[in-house]
């Protein structure tokens, strides 16, 4: 049915659908209208729209994982201040140290296998996603190691030296802990959570996490009232409500009803201990980028307390982080979505798909900051109401509030463009951007207003507002200067397979009939090797040598495409008629001008498109 004049690439859906076979009588259904419709090229609002979709299936989701985990930690709050103030302080500055001595630690270490992951899924390599998995698991857990002796050891002498009073140093040693489970189960958590992410399953984890959070109310209760373990029993209720996403995770993996993401799964096996280097190139930059963003806002507290009235001023900031906090929720979650969608763009070779992920991405951040600045700037007065009555108190953030506001309209596009740079595997740039940001430009303004212009609180404020202006301006920089075409051959590099002595003794195992003497690289010969892909047109030797390296070039032809081979007119599967259509197998993938889909969106055995 395509145009046998010299015209535009067909989308015909007999061509980009695998399941529905090519029917001679079709003809006669369709008008003029429709013929000219399938051969149409899209418009740009329907490519933005289709990105914008693309995105969204990956950012709502995320989205409703992050304020489900945040209304967890709201929950444990709760519980704390109900067992009156000493397990309140105990409990809150127990959080803040294992915020910057653990969690940011890990979260860092776990997102450095998101760009691998991400381009693993793109290129069709779902052993290496396995692997990194695996990989990654391991590293938590090493690192987990020294976390655990700081937590049980030495962190109630640190806060003593620190001169917090022993009191509350006590309350928080034992809370914490307590909470030495909670790294190993993290360890596991984090990664499974970015190697499902990177293949855009994301509904399963909000639901799993959703129901996880709803025994997280019972378990605080019977921890804490019923057993009465006091402030330990919060921290073992976070670790069972952990234990419960963990354990839900895991069977929906082992479970998946989906056969090709199922075949995602490989058993650890002597692999996941060698090849490491990459992990580490990407997981150390991308840790440091955390942990720089993480300990600002820490820090930030510590020199509330040097401010005059501090009692109002810690308060007052610790009301306004928890409010960014929520609201950090869909910026944080857009990231995450863009460094997925960027990440498979480059491992599938789609450089142009990589870049208008990425543009569409920061388009939904600034206007994501535009929603945030709005809600912050007319809840100004009412928003301190829910958490006190204190009349400094809720001057001070009212007065904050907006510059918060003006800082979501900086902090959504650069943790979008951060986002971006993970996904094309660059956690440098953005490690060199928050340190740049954070603490070259953003503590100088801040620690400069807030002392020595006597601006105060306010002064704080304005000076994490040039930090993520600063730090807004940078990421838009390096977005707006990267070479796609550098970054897909990059992607290459990260993803290629092993060497081709292995690969050609694993597909010369499986194959009916194998070489007599294999090569590591293919060979010049005329005759196209039956493990990477064969053509029965032989008319010339460039046809096939193409046919070797997994390429056919057909012109008005009828082929089948068959685990990355092409045959003429064989049964009973679907026959796709191409007129003057490049078709390029490679690597198990379906490639028609730039139009290659990732080989686990679609469930029929025949082609992995």
């Amino acid at each position: 049915m395509c145009n046998t004049a010299s015209s535009p690439l067909s989308t015909s859906h007999h061509l980009l659908n695998p399941i529905k076979p090519m029917d001679d009588d079709d003809e006669d259904d369709e008008d003029k209208t429709s013929h000219q419709h399938l051969h149409r090229l899209p418009t740009l609002s329907e490519v933005v729209a289709e990105e914008v979709r693309a995105i969204g299936r990956i950012w709502v989701p995320t989205a409703v994982t992050g304020l489900v985990l945040y209304s967890r930690g709201m929950m444990s709050m709760l519980f704390l201040g109900g067992l009156g103030e000493l397990a309140l302080a105990g409990g809150s500055l127990a959080i803040g140290f294992a915020n910057i001595t653990g969690y940011s630690v890990l979260s860092g270490l776990a997102m450095g296998m998101e760009p691998i992951c991400g381009q693993a899924f793109g290129a069709g390599r779902p052993d290496l996603l396995a692997l990194t998995l695996h990989r990654a698991v391991l590293l938590l857990l090493l690192a987990s190691l020294p976390i655990a002796l700081l937590w049980l050891f030495l962190m109630h002498r640190i806060l003593l030296l620190s001169g917090q009073d022993p009191a509350i140093a006590g309350a928080a040693r034992a809370f914490i802990a307590c909470s030495v489970p909670d790294l190993v189960l993290l360890s596991f958590l984090h990664p499974l959570r970015i190697y499902l992410r990177a293949q855009s399953v994301t509904a399963p984890v909000a639901a799993c996490s959703a129901a996880s959070v709803l025994l997280h109310g019972p378990l605080n209760y019977l921890l804490v009232h019923r057993l009465r373990m006091g402030i330990a029993g919060v921290a073992l209720a976070s670790v069972l409500t952990n234990l419960n996403l963990f354990l839900s995770l895991l069977a929906f993996l082992l479970l998946l009803p989906n056969p090709n993401r199922r075949s995602c799964w490989l058993r650890p096996g002597p692999d996941c201990l060698r090849g490491w280097s990459n992990l580490l190139r990407l997981a150390v930059p991308t840790c440091v980028s955390v942990c720089l963003e993480w300990w600002w806002y820490e820090l930030m507290i510590v020199l509330c307390g040097l401010l005059a009235n501090p009692t109002a001023t810690v308060a007052s900031m610790g009301i306004l982080i928890q409010t960014t906090s929520l609201v950090y929720v869909f910026p944080s979650s857009l990231g995450l979505g863009a460094s997925t969608r960027v990440g498979n763009e480059l491992g599938a070779g789609r450089p142009a798909r990589a870049r208008r992920a990425a543009l569409v991405a920061l388009a939904l951040a600034g206007a994501t900051g535009l929603a945030a600045m709005a809600f912050a700037a007319s809840v100004r007065h009412a928003w301190g109401r829910m958490f006190t009555s204190d009349a400094d108190i809720l001057r001070l953030t009212a007065a904050a509030l907006p510059i918060a506001g003006l800082c979501e309209l900086g902090n959504c596009p650069q943790t979008a463009g951060c986002g971006v740079l993970r996904g094309s595997a660059r956690p440098s740039a953005g490690a060199h951007i928050n340190l740049g940001s954070f603490y070259l430009v953003g503590m100088p303004v801040a620690v400069g207003l807030a002392f020595v212009a006597r601006m105060g609180f306010t002064g704080l404020w304005l000076g994490l507002l040039a930090a993520q202006a600063s730090c807004a301006a940078l990421m838009f920089y390096a977005v707006a200067s990267t070479d796609w075409l550098l970054e897909v051959q990059k992607a290459k590099q990260l993803t290629q397979p092993p060497p081709p002595a292995a690969a050609y003794s694993s597909s010369s195992s499986s194959s009916s009939s194998s070489s007599p003497s294999p090569s590591p690289s293919p060979s010049p010969s005329p005759s196209p090797s039956p493990s990477n892909g064969s053509s029965n047109n032989n008319n010339s030797n460039d046809t096939n040598n193409d046919a070797i390296n997994g390429h056919t070039n057909e012109s008005s032809s009828t082929i089948k495409i068959k685990n990355g081979t092409t045959d003429e007119d064989e049964g009973d599967y679907k026959l796709a008629k191409l007129d003057e259509v490049v078709v390029c197998i490679h690597n198990g993938c379906h490639e028609e001008e730039d139009e290659k889909r990732t080989p686990f969106e679609n469930d029929h055995p025949l082609i992995y498109l």
